[in-house]
This record gives C-alpha cells, structure tokens and sequence, in this order.
C-alpha cells in the first residue's frame, strides 16, 4: 500500500528506487508493475536487501 501511495505521487515517466527487506517482494513488486502500468527498470538483490527501479506508467 506505501508503494501505491508514492507511485500515485509521481508523474508519468518518474523513477522509483525501492529498497525492501522483505524476500517477498521479488514476486509482488513485478506483479504491481505489470497490473497497474508501470515499467520494472531492474531489480537486483545485494546485502539482503531487495532493490528495484520502477518508471510510472502514463495510466
């Protein structure tokens, strides 16, 4: 729900790091991306952290 919250506050074509704790993430972050129209730039996993770069979608 905070990723929703932030994401909303960006304009079409902004970039997002994400850094999360949680393994799960690496399921449910490119299922957001791809359910709600934004682009998953890259992930990697370093340190156990998980890290991704999200571009808002225009929708």
């Amino acid at each position: 729900m905070l990723l929703h919250n932030r994401v909303r506050e960006l304009q079409a074509g902004q970039v997002l790091e994400v850094v999360a704790t949680d393994p799960s993430t690496q399921r449910d972050i490119p299922k957001f991306c791809t359910f709600l129209g934004h682009e998953l730039l890259a992930q990697k996993v370093e340190n156990e952290q998980y890290r991704y770069l999200i571009r808002k979608g225009a929708g």
